[in-house]
């Protein structure tokens, strides 16, 4: 049943890119928790009701070493497929030197990821701020104990309640993504009191966050603009690359002014990696 749902679906998928006059390609090359490589492609299109739509062509195990001959290869074999060969305006992808390879041997635009990039930037301002990276990693040890440990969560809901704050878990960050970080220390910036009072009544060594939450609320207001234009450019159904240059000037800006209204010196250094 399942396989006859996805062959409908896909039926229905490619009769309606057959219909798009041009398409851009987003790709990508990434591994399951079981080391396991998959290869994901996605078609963007605009219909004749100027609608911009967007279709998932695959997500494939990628069995294969990760190089741009094997990575072509594959993608001319999708394109072929899908009707679409020639007819892609351009492919968006990360900076992966094998990515890049690939538009190349395809003879297709290659477009870099403005959001994977602006991903790269935020990360390495962080790293370079060792107090905001000591912090961080407190910080995931304090996540990891909630979220492995079932007494202490129940123990993080009961203050949380006592306390009258919404009922809310921890969030752990994903190495990958920098926006995670943020929301990390966003939430346990938000449940600070909560967070304290549960790990007093707890028999952990995890060292709790205290003073720290001066700095960190510093740094999310810095780091604001970063989350909002992440967040704008990795949306799907509004048209992102006419924004990009607008994004990048505000962004200038704003993360300037608001650099000379910060006080600690973590801030100030992590301002100044902009």
């Amino acid at each position: 049943m399942v396989q006859a749902k996805y062959c409908a679906a896909k039926e229905n998928a490619m009769a309606e890119v057959k219909q798009a006059a041009y398409v851009s390609l987003t790709s990508d090359m990434w591994t399951s928790i079981n080391m396991h490589g998959y290869l994901g492609v996605t078609c963007h299109y605009v219909t004749a009701e100027a609608k911009l739509t967007t279709v998932l062509l695959c997500v494939s195990q990628f069995p294969k070493t990760h190089t741009a001959a094997h990575i072509t290869e594959s993608m001319s074999v999708l394109m072929t497929d899908w009707g679409i060969s020639g007819k892609i305006h351009c492919m968006v992808t990360d900076n992966a030197a094998n990515l890049v390879a690939t538009a190349q041997l395809l003879k297709v635009r290659y477009v870099p990821c403005f959001a994977h990039t602006l991903n790269l930037v935020v990360k390495k301002a962080i790293d370079q701020t060792p107090k905001l990276q000591e912090i961080r990693q407190k910080a995931k040890k304090i996540v990891s104990l909630f979220r492995s440990s079932c007494n202490a969560k129940e123990k993080l809901s009961e203050m949380q309640q006592l306390m009258g704050r919404p009922v809310q878990k921890v969030v752990q960050e994903v190495d990958t993504r920098w926006n995670s970080t943020y929301d990390m220390l966003q939430r346990l910036h938000d449940q600070r009191e909560a967070v304290g009072a549960a790990l007093s009544n707890l028999n952990t060594e995890v060292v709790p966050l205290s003073g720290e939450y001066d700095i960190i609320n510093e740094c999310l207001t810095l780091l604001l603009p970063l989350k909002h234009a992440t967040t704008e450019m990795s949306a799907e159904k509004t048209v992102s690359a006419s924004k990009m240059i607008a994004l990048y000037r505000m962004l200038q800006h704003n993360v300037s002014e608001k650099s000379t209204k910060v006080t600690r010196e973590e801030s100030i250094q992590l301002g100044r990696l902009r």
